[in-house]
């Protein structure tokens, strides 16, 4: 039996403010933190201006935002069931017979609607102004832009060292980026000036060098040279080819399949991205997930009249939850765990956990 119509919209009402009471505090936050630390990073620059360092703090806000998100929730509806107890409502809700699960389905079905908003709309627009921000980056502060440009036929890659810089296109990569085909590559000195091409049916990575196969080298006013094998120094190494892919974060949701397939089409490894894209599908489960923890810790507590205990159990609970998180995660992109498990453990383990203390508390 659902609860009437105009109780369950007051207690969705009051869940959704103390949501944005919560996100308005932390985001709060969040913003100055982020904010005197650009200063830090920019206050010696004479070419970054407060306006530009402001800009770059407005454009992470979303994804940093995205991450809190599922604390968001939990503190929110912490906050919502306390001041319901603290005013009785709650205690006359119950007392007209009501269950706790009738009167929690307002705030879940509100915390899951959100988790879809969040997945399918805000998520695009953060990953965009992540993007910008990770552009504003490269230009102010000098920071490493990504090494590699990939397409559905071709990837190209730059390498600079003291002689000036390389830029390798290929055709293909294989072994996880360690081997590519059918590659060509374009020499030039410090001063950007052209100095040579050399072609190559294959390029090995090794540390320290590109071990080429089947060479022919070009040049300008140079006949061309025909080599079985060469080697070219180079300081990249197979990690920094592979996360010089554009950030998960930087792509939208709708974005991340096809660029998973193509970087998979390239010989490249998209596990990292895959985890991305499948723990922003258990969004809307965590958020669920997170109401259910919250009323665990605040009805119970609430009951016994120890306040601190349930504040305190809900930071402990987050913390768990985040450390967990990122074992979980690390594991997968290990190889130690599946892709798909490793997105989704976090979610399901933290949704059974809620439900289970809810059962025991309505039940005993």
């Amino acid at each position: 039996m659902l609860l009437p119509e105009t109780l369950s919209i007051y207690l969705a009402k009051q869940f959704i403010k103390n949501v944005a009471v919560i996100f308005g505090v932390l985001i709060t936050i969040v913003f100055l933190a982020d904010f005197i630390e650009a200063l830090r990073r920019g206050g010696d620059r004479e070419d970054i201006t407060i306006f530009i360092l402001l800009q770059m703090v407005i454009m992470r806000i979303p994804t940093l935002a995205l991450k809190l998100l599922p604390f968001i929730a939990l503190f929110g509806a912490m906050l919502t069931f306390f001041r319901l107890s603290k005013s009785s409502e709650l205690t006359v809700i119950r007392a007209t017979g009501v269950s706790v699960w009738q009167f929690l389905f307002p705030s879940l079905f509100i915390a899951f609607m959100l988790g879809l908003l969040v997945l399918t709309v805000i998520n695009p627009i953060a990953a965009a102004m992540q993007a910008r921000n990770d552009r504003m980056e490269a230009k102010y502060f000098e920071t490493q832009t990504n090494l590699l440009t990939l397409s559905t036929n071709d990837l190209w890659l730059r390498q600079v060292d003291d002689t000036g810089l390389s830029v390798i296109h290929a055709r293909g990569a294989i072994n996880r980026g360690l081997d590519l085909t059918e590659v060509i590559i374009f020499n030039y000195d410090r001063d950007d000036q052209f100095t040579g091409r050399i072609d190559a049916e294959q390029a090995r990575l090794h540390p320290g060098y590109w071990e080429l196969d089947t060479v022919v080298i070009t040049g300008p006013n140079k006949p061309a040279e025909r080599r079985d094998k060469m080697e070219l120094p180079t300081s990249l190494t197979v990690l920094q080819i592979q996360e010089s892919f554009a950030s998960p974060a930087t792509l939208s949701f709708w974005d991340l399949p096809g660029f998973i397939e193509t970087l998979e089409l390239a010989g490249f490894s998209g596990d990292r991205h895959r985890l991305h894209w499948y723990s922003l599908m258990a969004g809307p489960i965590l958020m669920l997930a997170m109401v259910l923890v919250a009323a665990t810790f605040s009805l119970r507590t609430l009951r016994q009249g120890r306040t601190v205990i349930m504040v305190l159990g809900g930071i402990t609970t987050g913390f768990v939850f985040y450390f967990m998180t990122d074992i979980i995660y690390a594991l997968g992109l290990s190889g130690n765990l599946p892709i798909i498990l490793s997105a989704w453990i976090p979610a399901a383990a933290i949704t059974l956990f809620g439900l289970a203390m809810m059962f025991h508390l309505e039940d005993g």
